[in-house]
């Protein structure tokens, strides 16, 4: 006699593109509730983040995964290798392609942030090439794109030969996207669930508080403050009331940003604590008492105990 096979299923999807494709809103999206900070700024993502999403029997542990592109620096670096690691891991892989970029380019009317997304995601294709497995292609960002249009940029990615199928989607309106999580569900191998039917993400709350924050801040400086800006939760204490009490030290290169993140009179601080306390109280369901400090710490980025905190290798 023996055992039937497991009728549950579940794996891990990664989700693989350029900066800026839209990786973590299709994320969110699909699990149906925020796990992955969404800002203007390209690299928002740092590490993997999971999400988790139950379609039937089938439990997907989807990896929303830095942003590949050419690092210039150590946290680049670590990005990067961060996110090829997630996809090799991964029972499925999903490249996401801004297929907005890849007509700008193609009908000549491209920015240099165009150029830099299409050349990002060729150099992926050629990553995947070079890996010898297949992902399945999702162009993204389809609103309004004419069919032709669309099969044009499928068929330079499929003469590649690095893709099993294509889903044309929209992250941010859903268009396609259940279609997606079906084939999604399909592709997991039998076995047990990993994590609670209840669980929508693999993420510890001091990590969590401090990714929140960090979005607030780009939400509300994205256009003065560059990328040299980190956020470390130093101590979160949850209390007998049912309230937290969490300090966090948000750290930037220099003098003159912290000035920016603080605001006059402190009111850019102000917002950012507020908004992100807010945030923090519905995903808690309880109070939040937060506590921000700013400060200056020219070489944050290579403070090997921050990389830790957030799964980055600092030796990359």
């Amino acid at each position: 006699m023996t055992d039937d096979p497991p009728k549950t299923r579940a794996g891990f999807a990664a989700i693989i593109g350029a900066p800026n494709a839209g990786k973590s809103t299709l994320t969110n999206r699909l699990v149906g509730s925020k796990i992955s900070i969404v800002t203007k700024k390209v690299q928002t993502t740092r590490f993997p983040v999971r999400g988790v999403l139950n379609v039937g029997e089938a439990q997907i542990v989807l990896v929303d995964t830095p942003g590949i592109f050419k690092p210039r620096r150590r946290l680049d670096r670590a990005m990067v290798a961060s996110a090829w690691g997630g996809a090799e891991d991964a029972d499925a892989v999903v490249h996401l392609v801004d297929v907005q970029s890849e007509l700008a380019v193609s009908e000549g009317r491209a920015k240099a942030a165009d150029h830099r997304s299409v050349e990002d995601a060729r150099a992926i294709t050629e990553g995947l090439k070079a890996s010898g497995r297949q992902a399945i292609l999702a162009l993204n960002k389809i609103d309004g794109v004419k069919r032709d249009s669309l099969l044009a940029v499928t068929q330079t990615y499929f003469d590649t030969g690095a893709y099993s199928e294509v889903f044309m989607i929209s992250a941010a309106q859903g268009s396609g996207v259940d279609d997606l999580k079906a084939r999604l569900a399909e592709l997991m191998p039998p076995g047990p669930w990993l994590y609670p039917e209840d669980q929508a993400a693999d993420l510890p709350l001091r990590l969590l508080a401090a990714e929140i924050v960090r979005e607030k801040i780009y939400l509300r400086v994205h256009d003065e403050l560059p990328y040299a800006a980190a956020v470390e939760t130093v101590s979160f204490e949850e209390r007998q009331d049912g309230s937290a009490r969490i300090e966090a030290n948000i750290y930037v290169e220099r003098d003159s940003q912290r000035a920016i993140v603080l605001g006059k009179g402190g009111q850019t601080l102000k917002w950012i604590g507020q908004a992100a306390r807010e945030e923090l109280e519905a995903l808690f369901e309880h109070r939040v008492h937060l506590f921000l400090h700013v400060k200056t710490d020219e070489r944050w980025a290579e403070r090997r105990d921050l990389y830790g905190q957030v799964g980055l290798e600092f030796d990359v």
